[in-house]
């Protein structure tokens, strides 16, 4: 059985924060809680859940208007990446053709239904990827989504990459080596392993497990 490696989205994959700034910005354009949003922002928010985020960006609005404004700012968020994509980390989809010949590649990440939908479509990288799990579906913490996805496909070893503090305690809450994207958004005070690049990842990997099965 092949290990796994199993990836965060945003500041991992990709970076979607100028984008997602610009559309969450119309809309709430169009409410009561109209304000700039800017990337970054959007960097602040990133691996945090849609309510974690909803605190931060709207803590002037009644709880209970907050989860309809995130919709509000998530729809328009989908309609313009299908057209303005994000932009994925150079080498980014070259990795993930040597990685899959050597491992079984997953993504977990605190988004809502459809994000890594849309990533994966929109980029073309479907035929890549085995199974994806999102805060969004299960409403369970990143940890327990990453034990998840590696129960329901039969994984025994896996390393979860990641850009964030956030990213290391799931990977540490699902009993797995973490590897940090140092590239993204976030700094981490330990790591198994620590990239600089999406393409030191085989190498980083190879490390971690040994080379091959």
């Amino acid at each position: 059985m092949k290990n796994a490696l199993i990836f965060d989205l945003d500041g991992t994959l990709w970076d979607s924060s100028r984008q997602c700034a610009g559309a969450w910005t119309e809309a709430l354009s169009r409410t009561e809680a109209a304000r700039i949003v800017t990337a970054e922002d959007m960097h602040r928010f990133m691996g945090k859940t849609m309510e974690q985020i909803a605190d931060m960006l709207l803590p002037d609005i009644e709880k209970t208007r907050r989860a309809g404004l995130m919709q509000l700012c998530t729809n328009e968020e989908y309609s313009y990446l299908e057209v303005h994509h994000g932009e994925l980390y150079g080498g980014t989809e070259d990795v993930l053709k040597k990685l899959r010949g050597e491992y079984r590649l997953f993504i977990v990440c605190n988004s809502l239904d459809g994000y890594v939908q849309l990533f994966l479509r929109t980029m073309g990288l479907g035929e890549y990827f085995e199974d994806y799990e999102m805060w969004g579906r299960t409403m369970l913490p990143k940890g327990e989504n990453i034990k998840l996805v590696m129960e329901r496909n039969g994984v025994t070893h896996a390393a979860y990459i990641g850009d964030t503090d956030g990213d290391r305690a799931a990977a540490e809450q699902a009993g797995i080596p973490f590897i940090h994207a140092a590239y993204g958004f976030g700094a981490v005070d330990t790591a198994a392993a620590v990239i600089g690049s999406i393409k030191e990842l085989p190498a980083a990997a190879e490390r971690i497990f040994g080379k091959g099965e």
